[in-house]
C-alpha cells in the first residue's frame, strides 16, 4: 500500500510540491497517500469535499513556507509565538529555510504577517510519519497578532470518541492530483474508531500516537499540502494531519496525530 503524507512531494505526509534544499532531501509525499512520505506510500490532497473559508474566521490557521513564499504546509499556532505542526514538514529543515505566515487567507495573498522561524523542536523519536511521534513545535522570531487555538491536555482522550465531529482546515489540493487551493478550505469528517482505523492501515496504525477521521465511504479528506495543518474537535487543536493512503478514498480515513500523546510535550515547548 501506497501511503502519502499530507506535506511536501517525497514526504511521508501530506505536505506540499514546494521544497526546500533540506526538505528535497527529506521523506515527500506521494500522489496516492495522506503520508506522502511512507514507503510505498501516495499522496494525499488538500481537504477534499471542503469549502472556502478565511482565515478571519480561523485566526489560528498558519502557512509554512520556504524563503521564496511557496506554502508547503500548515500548522496550528498555539501562542503569539509558538506554533504546531508535523514533524515530517520540518524534519531536515533548518531556521533559515522556513517562514511562517499568519492572517493570509489566499496564497497568492500580501497581507498578514509573515516571521521567520528563530527554533524548531521536532520530536526526539520521530523517524518518520507512519511510525507515529509526527509532532514538531516553531519558535517564531516575530510574534503573531491573532488568537491562537486551544490545545487538548493528556486527559482530554473523549476528544477521540468514534463518531465524533471534526474539523479540518487547510490549503492542500482539492482532489488527490490535482493542484493546491489557492484559498484556506475547510471540512468536517467524524472520528473513526480505533478498531476501524487498524482495519484500514493494519499494523501502520500506533494507536498510541495517531487517530483517524473520515468517512466510510470517502469524499472528504485533507490531502497534500494540508500535513501539519489542525483536527479540530470542539474548536480545540486535537490532531495534526499527518498522513493516508490516497486523499479522499473510501475505507482509507485520513490519519492525524494523536495530540493527547503529546500535550505535555508541546506545553514545555510552548513554555520554553
Amino acid at each position: 500500500m501506497f501511503g502519502l503524507t499530507r506535506a511536501r512531494p517525497g514526504r511521508r505526509g501530506r505536505t506540499a510540491a514546494a521544497l526546500s534544499a533540506g526538505a528535497a532531501t527529506a521523506l515527500l509525499t506521494a500522489p496516492c497517500a495522506h503520508a506522502a512520505d511512507r514507503p510505498g506510500a501516495g499522496v494525499p490532497e488538500s481537504v477534499v469535499g471542503g469549502t472556502p473559508t478565511t482565515t478571519s474566521a480561523y485566526p489560528f490557521v498558519v502557512q509554512l513556507t520556504d524563503t521564496a513564499g511557496n506554502q508547503f504546509c500548515g500548522g496550528t499556532l498555539v501562542a503569539a509565538r509558538k506554533v504546531v505542526t508535523a514533524a515530517h514538514c520540518v524534519s531536515g529543515e533548518t531556521t533559515g529555510s522556513v517562514r511562517v505566515v499568519g492572517g493570509r487567507t489566499n496564497l497568492d495573498g500580501t497581507d498578514g504577517t509573515v516571521s521567520a522561524v528563530s527554533g524548531i523542536w521536532v520530536d526526539p523519536d520521530y523517524t518518520d510519519a507512519a511510525s507515529g511521534d509526527d509532532v514538531a513545535v516553531l519558535t517564531l522570531a516575530t510574534a503573531m497578532p491573532y488568537a491562537p487555538a486551544k490545545y487538548v491536555s493528556p486527559a482530554d482522550t473523549g476528544a477521540y470518541a468514534a463518531g465524533t465531529t471534526a474539523r479540518v482546515l487547510g490549503w492542500g489540493t482539492t482532489t488527490e492530483s490535482g493542484s493546491p487551493s489557492n484559498q484556506l478550505r475547510t471540512a468536517t469528517v467524524p472520528v473513526v474508531s480505533d478498531s476501524g482505523c487498524a482495519g484500514a492501515y493494519g499494523s501502520d496504525f500506533v494507536a498510541s500516537d495517531m487517530v483517524c477521521a473520515g468517512y466510510e465511504s470517502g469524499g472528504t479528506d485533507t490531502c497534500q499540502g494540508d500535513s501539519g495543518g489542525p483536527l479540530l474537535v470542539g474548536g480545540v487543536l486535537a490532531g495534526i494531519t499527518s498522513w493516508g493512503d490516497g486523499c479522499a478514498e473510501a475505507g482509507r480515513p485520513g490519519v492525524y496525530t494523536r495530540l493527547t500523546t503529546f500535550s505535555d510535550l508541546v506545553t514545555a515547548q510552548v513554555g520554553s
